[in-house]
């Protein structure tokens, strides 16, 4: 039978049998519907955990595999101990006994050929084919004595169920094995439960789909999904070898894994082969997980024996983690972030394809919408401020007008961006090398609540010819619609609206960065607990931004007062990532009147001062003594310290600093030079604000963020940041083989001058 035969048959026996039943003899009390996001997961209380076959086993099939087993029991201990109720279907009895049997046989008859036929012989023993009854009788005691022994580890209690196809057939069986369930669950027990492999019979005809409401016990699947629906179960774990569900045969180059399936969904899926043990089968899997889902559990099919994720699989699915596949009956009602990062790379490469004016055009476009429709976005951000308090950048009037000033920046930094020839060489007579300029692909910003990122960022990508996908905070949650919606009135006019993508959905931020093969380059604009969770999610994806802003300000004694006075790096704004935290003196300052009127205008401002340990045994008074020299307060805080010189103050930023943004106040040239050439940050100033660290005021017409790495960007990253190179080479049937010793070239690499940017 076809998946789509089987799934058809699904969905006319559920009409038929009219599901919304309140009770059915043979299945028990209906308990509502299912969970409908992966987001909710996480309040899930009762969990069935199926592990199949291939999940228990090694790869040799003659044994377990207990490293991967212990593992799992972790995870369902963890869950235990945080007050929730977990129960085990578990295979491995077969496999557990073969491994006994085969060594007990291997003994008894290496002992009497040792006596009869000598020790030469002993390696012409066969074994007997095994029954798989005995082997799951000889095996049970085993493996039940296994999983006991590691829960114990854990203070967890464990107690066996084995069940047949017939204690769910008879009421008085069904009723029987419920209460005991019911009430191990109760005395905090964890149940684990096998069909009774020793006296089950073979697999009968299928006969499921005929009208009957009732899953026959032919498999643990079917067993797991029976179970979950009798206990009222919110969520059923299926692990077998796997990832999941399919769109096309797995191992293929189009094959993807299907992240949320949605029965009643005109999606096809691929069924591949059956596990290496098992009696089951994807196809048996996808049945019994529709049938717990119609019944009122959540399912989850994924894989448990996959080294790099069988340590927290359990664990992640239950806190709402993109793990396997989700089983849903509600389906939403736009696209998943996943084709709208697939639509977004294909709208992007046409607008990559634009001719520079035509983006610039589009960017103009978005600058004029911004102050045309100001009514609009200050009443949507109202809506947003009555729900959720004030945003750190509230738009108004004036900050819309300069947000459409900058943006006519980057439409004027637009002309000469994607397609420019960096570099030109003459590899051979008539075979040149061009080095030029071209998008990256597809970004995604993930900003907090600053709803004017929006604009800023999407100006820049549609100069750069960038796919984006956007993710900004709840709080600006009506604001950035509206700017998105603007920002889509603007692509429209060549075409190109779906380039820039707002995500709405539910993903959460960890979920989005896991999205490897779809997404290219990752920027996080925020708080820096947000980027340093970024760059920690994000395994396979770049990440541009930087995790601290620990800024310096040196103030050297060759400095002038009126303008340490005056560069104020701190009280305009504390709170951004350019502000000073560290201040740093030096020591021939100290009780001096430059050294008064430093710490006096810190009080005036009502700065709190933390003193650095050399700084506070300088001092008459008391502050608060610095914790941490590399703190980011933030606020109107700063540490102060106190050092010997112009090479110590760069000896303390290297050691402390971010490599951020940091300043030398000083009217010695020389020593200005030596701060500016050793200091190694991104950003490194004299005589002038860290606040200057900042895209806008560079002239970039604005910036997605501000980089502390070493490549690619660093500092304040606009237009020119978001920009990768190709090579392109054009010749007249050259081969790598006419320039050997046999060949009749020679390279001549000349460098050619750089032509005008590419205007087609």
């Amino acid at each position: 039978m076809s998946a789509w035969a089987l799934l058809l048959g699904l969905l006319m026996w559920q009409k038929k049998n009219q599901l919304t039943i309140i009770y059915h003899p043979n299945l028990g009390y209906a308990h509502g519907t299912s969970i409908a996001h992966r987001s909710e997961l996480r309040h899930a209380k009762r969990i069935v955990v199926k592990l199949g076959s291939a999940v228990v086993t090694r790869g040799d099939e003659c044994g377990l595999a207990l490293g991967r087993l212990a593992s799992i029991v972790e995870q369902v201990a963890m869950l235990q101990n945080q007050g929730r109720e977990m129960m085990i279907v578990t295979s491995g009895a077969v496999a557990f006994g073969k491994q006994r049997l085969r060594h007990e046989i291997l003994l008894s008859q290496s002992v009497r050929q040792a006596l009869h036929t000598g020790h030469n012989q002993l390696k012409d023993m066969s074994l007997p084919v095994l029954e798989a009854r005995a082997c799951a009788a000889a095996g049970q005691s085993g493996l039940m004595a296994l999983y006991e022994a590691m829960f114990t580890q854990y203070s967890t209690c464990t107690a066996q169920v084995l069940v047949t196809n017939l204690d769910f057939h008879d009421d008085q069986k069904r009723q029987n094995l419920n209460s005991t369930l019911q009430e191990l669950l109760r005395m905090n027990i964890v149940p684990i439960i096998n069909t009774n492999d020793a006296v089950v019979p073979p697999p009968e005809p299928n006969s499921d789909l005929h009208g009957v409401n009732v899953i026959s016990i032919k498999d643990n699947d079917s067993l797991a999904a029976r179970l979950a629906v009798e206990m009222k179960a919110d969520l059923l774990i299926a692990l077998s070898d796997v990832e999941g569900l399919y769109n096309s045969p797995p191992g293929t180059d189009d094959a993807k894994l299907i992240d949320i399936f949605y029965p009643g969904d005109q999606q096809s899926i691929t069924y591949g082969t059956k596990s290496r043990v098992g009696i089951g089968g994807m196809e048996a899997k996808v049945k019994a997980a529709l049938w717990a889902l119609q019944g009122g559990t959540s399912v989850v099919i994924a894989n448990g024996t996959h080294p790099k994720v069988t340590g927290h699989v359990i664990t992640d699915i239950v806190e709402g983690k993109k793990v396997g596949t989700f089983f849903s009956e509600i389906k939403p009602a736009g696209p998943t972030v996943e084709q709208q990062a697939e639509i977004a790379r294909n709208s992007g490469r046409n607008l990559a394809s634009l001719h520079p004016d035509q983006r610039s055009e589009i960017i103009c476009q978005l600058a004029e919408l911004l102050t045309e429709r100001k009514d609009e976005i200050l009443a949507a951000n109202k809506m947003d401020v009555e729900a959720h308090g004030p945003c750190h950048a509230e738009p108004s009037p004036a900050k819309l007008n300069s947000l459409a000033i900058g943006l006519r920046q980057i439409a004027v930094a637009a002309q000469d961006s994607v397609g420019r020839v960096l570099r030109r060489t003459r590899v051979a007579h008539n075979l040149e090398l061009e080095q030029i300029t071209v998008p990256i692909g597809v970004l995604l910003v993930i900003f907090e609540a600053r709803p004017d990122c929006l604009p800023q960022v999407a100006a820049l990508a549609i100069a750069s010819g960038n796919a984006l996908l956007l993710k900004g905070g709840k709080e600006a949650a009506n604001t950035n619609r509206v700017l998105h919606q603007l920002t889509q009135e603007a692509l429209c006019i060549h075409g190109v609206t779906e380039a820039v993508q707002l995500v709405s959905t539910r993903e959460e931020v960890e979920d989005l960065c896991r999205l490897d093969k779809l997404i290219d380059l990752i920027i996080p604009r925020g708080s820096s607990q947000l980027v340093r969770d970024i760059q920690y999610a994000a395994k396979g994806i770049p990440v541009l931004g930087h995790s601290e802003g620990v800024c310096h300000v040196y103030v050297d004694a060759d400095a002038s007062a009126d303008k340490v006075l005056k560069i104020d790096s701190k009280c305009d704004y504390p709170a951004a990532c350019n502000a000073m935290e560290t201040l740093l003196i030096h020591r021939d300052l100290l009780r001096t009147p430059v050294f008064d009127q430093i710490i006096g205008t810190l009080r005036t401002e009502s700065v709190k001062i933390h003193a650095g340990p050399r700084f506070a045994s300088y001092l008459t008074f008391s502050p608060s003594e610095a914790k941490s020299l590399r703190t980011e307060y933030g606020d109107l805080e700063c540490c102060v310290e106190v050092v010997d010189s112009m090479q110590e103050a760069v000896d303390h930023i290297h050691k402390y600093g971010s490599s951020h943004t940091d300043v030398i106040i000083t009217e010695n040239e020389d020593t200005a030079e030596q701060f500016l050439q050793q200091v190694d940050s991104a950003c490194v100033f004299w005589n002038a604000s860290s606040r200057f660290a900042d895209g806008y005021r560079f002239g970039l017409g604005a910036e997605v963020g501000i980089s502390t790495a070493r490549i690619h960007a660093r500092g304040p990253v606009g237009l020119e940041g978001l920009l990768t190179t190709k090579w392109v080479l054009r010749g007249e049937g050259h081969t790598a083989a006419d320039f050997s010793e046999q060949g009749t070239m020679e390279y001549l690499h000349e460098n050619l001058p750089v032509s005008p940017p590419n205007t087609n």
